[in-house]
């Protein structure tokens, strides 16, 4: 399987798709003003003590509070309060900020304790982002910290090593084990995770002290700060992204802009020496997501109705408590006679396309899939087992149950952010939905209009003029097509790219600093 990683930077948000074998598998977009992040740490303050709940909402800044309950704290949470109190006392200029090696480990929180117990109102926490802002909740916290590698999770104050279950061999996990033991910090709890298998020591060492370093460099910001604060965030999109699914197989990564490019570029030579020439910068006039076909699988597997083998498609309905799946058989049955071997048949392929669905939107909590009614129990259990292998490479934890006696297939997945829901339906650019039009005719000499108001009001002598495919074959028909005109008459700095994402008659100017034109004649162009 080959794997590609495309991403599509613009002004207001940034978009990653990950390419199976050129077919779309996951889809993230971020705006690039959000202030949380999984990963992100805070200095937060106590606003509220829930008992009932036994836990706790803490202040970091974002408009709801962010909940922290009490088994979230971690078992040294004691030893992070010491160094806290002893970092906000060199604030005032009693000490220093201690170092974590030097530091004696406090005895571990009871299990069943109470949050009251341990936290008071107006106290301040380091914590961690561990979900981000969902529907109406505000983020979820752990205070059990982590800085997450390729190879290794760094942890501070414990003082343990774990590794991976997916490694098996009983003696590469003794080896790891024993390694990171000779290497790490005291006061240091690292988890080995399975990418680490078979990896020298050289490896292994330098990403343990890239990451003892990141802490090093962002725990002194406490003594600047004054809770709400931002003391860690964590890494670019992109890079966060890349360094989950980053494996052999990964062959070409494409960017658009030269600072992600850049930074992408330095983790890749950073974590696999000498494979950094895979990060490629997209220079095309196309946009990036057209250029690879992106932009026409989104419109296809975002909308309520899926189509995805032989006639046979789903219907995909989200709700605030779980998420339906309904497959249905299409027209497909008229291929097969047996009406077993036609359920089996359409179960396994949807199957196949619910994991990829799963993925690309990233759909957490609870699914109920409605599969075709099989009367065999054994193709009962063959289902079950299908999905279980088509969701082995989902990276978010979950967990499959068997078909129940109705037919359906019960599944729980991770979720840590929002469910994506990309909208692929297009409202009239022209008409905004009342369903009359201008003469579609003139809209040529609409577009016109606006280019001469550029070049010759706003004095704009290079830019793109961005339209639907149609649009613009149109336009660059003929033995002297229309944008050449354009070119003779205005300016040679006129460019027409075509773009998928625009509906009909919906058209942008694109500045050659990729900003967005605004042409509404009432402002001035920015």
């Amino acid at each position: 399987m080959i794997s590609e990683l495309v991403v599509d930077v613009q002004p207001k948000e940034v978009s990653i798709a990950v390419l199976e074998d050129k077919s779309l598998v996951e889809l993230q977009r971020e705006a690039r003003n959000v202030s949380f992040s999984v990963g992100d740490i805070y200095l937060g303050k106590v606003k509220k003590i829930m008992p009932g709940l036994n836990a706790a909402f803490i202040d970091v800044g974002y408009k709801k509070d962010a909940f922290l309950h009490y088994l979230d704290l971690g078992p040294n949470f004691n030893t992070q309060q010491k160094f806290l109190k002893q970092a906000l006392d060199e604030q005032k200029g009693e000490k220093k900020i201690p170092s974590i090696s030097k530091m004696h480990i406090l005895p571990e929180i009871e299990k069943e304790g109470s949050i009251s117990d341990v936290l008071k109102v107006g106290q301040e926490v380091l914590v961690q982002i561990a979900k981000e802002p969902i529907s109406t909740k505000g983020p979820r916290l752990t205070s059990e910290l982590s800085f997450a590698g390729r190879y290794i999770v760094l942890i501070p104050f414990a003082d343990k090593v774990s590794v991976s279950t997916k490694i098996k061999s009983n003696e590469e996990r003794a080896r790891l084990r024993q390694l990171i033991q000779s290497i790490k910090p005291k006061n240091f709890s690292v988890i080995v995770r399975t990418s680490s298998e078979g990896k020298r020591v050289a490896e292994l060492d330098h990403e343990l002290k890239t990451l003892v370093k990141r802490w090093e460099d962002n725990i002194t910001k406490i003594t600047k700060l004054k809770a709400p604060a931002l003391i860690y965030e964590e890494t670019a999109r992109a890079v966060a992204l890349l360094r989950d699914i980053f494996n052999p197989s990964f062959q070409n990564i494409y960017v658009n802009d030269a600072e992600v490019y850049n930074n992408i570029r330095d983790y890749v030579s950073l974590i696999a020496p000498g494979r950094e020439e895979i990060v490629q910068r997209y220079t095309g006039e196309l946009p990036i997501f057209d250029n690879f076909a992106i932009t026409k699988q989104i419109k296809s597997l975002f909308g309520r109705t899926v189509t995805y083998k032989s006639g046979a498609y789903l219907i995909i309905e989200h709700t605030e408590a779980m998420h339906v799946i309904d497959v249905n058989s299409g027209n497909r049955s008229k291929g097969s006679d047996a009406q077993e071997k036609t359920a089996i048949d359409v179960n396994t392929a949807a199957a196949d396309e619910i994991a990829r669905q799963l993925r690309l939107r990233d759909m957490g909590g609870i699914i109920v899939i409605d599969f075709i009614d099989m009367t065999e129990a054994a193709n009962r259990q063959k289902l079950f087992e299908h999905m279980t292998k088509a969701m082995s490479n989902d990276r978010a934890k979950h967990n499959i149950l068997p078909l129940s006696k109705f037919g359906l297939m019960q599944i729980t997945r991770q979720r840590v952010r929002p469910a994506m829901d990309v909208d692929t339906s297009e409202s009239c650019p022209t008409c905004f939905g009342t369903g009359t039009i201008k003469p579609s005719i003139l809209f040529t000499d609409s577009l016109e209009g606006k280019i001469d108001c550029l070049v010759n009001k706003h004095k704009v002598k290079k830019f793109a003029l961005h339209i639907h495919p149609y649009v613009a074959a149109f336009i660059k028909s003929g033995i002297f097509p229309l944008d050449w005109k354009w070119k003779f008459k205005y300016s040679f700095g006129i460019k027409v790219i075509p773009n998928q994402s625009l509906s009909f008659l919906e058209y942008k100017f694109i500045d050659s600093d990729k900003n967005e034109l605004d042409m509404m004649e009432e402002k001035e162009i920015k």
